[in-house]
């Protein structure tokens, strides 16, 4: 019972993190159909940020939780205003673009900060699962990825910027006849999905150390969560999520994290050739 309870545990929070991960990429990805290389420097922005905040007295919950999605967010605004909006419609112009600021954020932050691993400290600590230890800020990401989830959710359904939002994404011409205007809401969404990407970020700096080439590990895992899940951003990043989690955890349990990566990528293949539109392309198609 001990056994099976860690595992359980371990999987919750193999998929929170998946779902932390993802979610920043689903809304700019998955909405705007701009393929993002920068995610992962994006999410290691906020890690810095939370890193600095800490190294400068402030609070350890501010400096993890509300700084790094404000100020990755500011950074997104200003890279859509100077860069991406000249290029939308352009799939791989805007790839390359992203993939130019990745290279120039991970420079940037490499010459201010150096090239070294910097640490957060974990505010929770930790508890037993019957003889074996558990980390309690697993808790805290698991509950951190049900508020991003149902915070979005929200906000696209309950709100007139969500209607507006999806409004413009599926018919931008139709939108601008209404009197939207597209643009605003194109630099709105770009900088929601920067600031979902600085809030993982932040919120696995004390977990995963924060260096200038963190943000490498965690895109692929993004990348082939967005595509399993398909075009609903919602519903798609958390089935997507506790499908390849639970792969994910299960093997690495079994075996090393190395394999349990490896199962993690078969499964994405075997989903996307199967489900060349991801599960959401399938199924739940009216979902969010």
């Amino acid at each position: 019972m001990e056994i099976s309870g860690l595992i359980a545990f371990n999987i919750v929070t193999g998929i929170a993190t998946l779902v932390l991960i993802t979610i920043g990429l689903a809304v700019i990805y998955g909405m705007m159909r701009i393929i993002n290389l920068a995610h992962g420097e994006f999410m290691m922005l906020g890690a810095y940020t939370a890193a600095t905040a800490v190294e400068h007295g402030v609070n350890i919950w501010i400096a993890l939780l509300i700084l790094p999605p404000i100020v990755v967010a500011l950074i997104g605004l200003i890279l859509e205003r100077c860069v991406i909006r000249f290029l939308y419609g352009r799939m791989i112009d805007t790839m390359l673009a992203t993939w130019g600021i990745s290279l120039g954020l991970v420079g940037l932050i490499t010459s201010i900060f150096g090239n070294v691993i910097h640490s957060v400290p974990t505010p929770v600590g930790g508890f037993n699962i019957g003889g074996y230890g558990a980390s309690g800020y697993s808790l805290v990401l698991v509950a951190a990825s049900v508020i991003a989830l149902g915070g979005l959710y929200l906000l696209m359904r309950r709100t007139d910027f969500g209607l507006i939002l999806r409004a413009t994404m599926q018919n931008p011409r139709m939108a601008a006849s209404l009197g939207i205007h597209p643009p605003t809401v194109f630099m709105s969404t770009f900088a929601l999905g920067a600031g979902l990407a600085g809030f993982a970020g932040g919120l696995l700096s004390p977990i995963s150390g924060v260096s200038p080439s963190m943000g490498a590990a965690y895109v692929a895992r993004a990348f082939i969560t967005v595509l399993g899940g398909g075009p609903a951003v919602i519903m798609g990043t958390g089935l997507a999520s506790g499908l390849f989690g639970l792969i994910n955890e299960i093997v690495s349990f079994l075996s090393t994290p190395v394999l349990g990566e490896v199962a993690l990528l078969v499964a994405a293949i075997v989903l996307i050739r199967n489900l060349p539109n991801g599960i959401t392309g399938r199924f739940f198609r009216s979902s969010l």
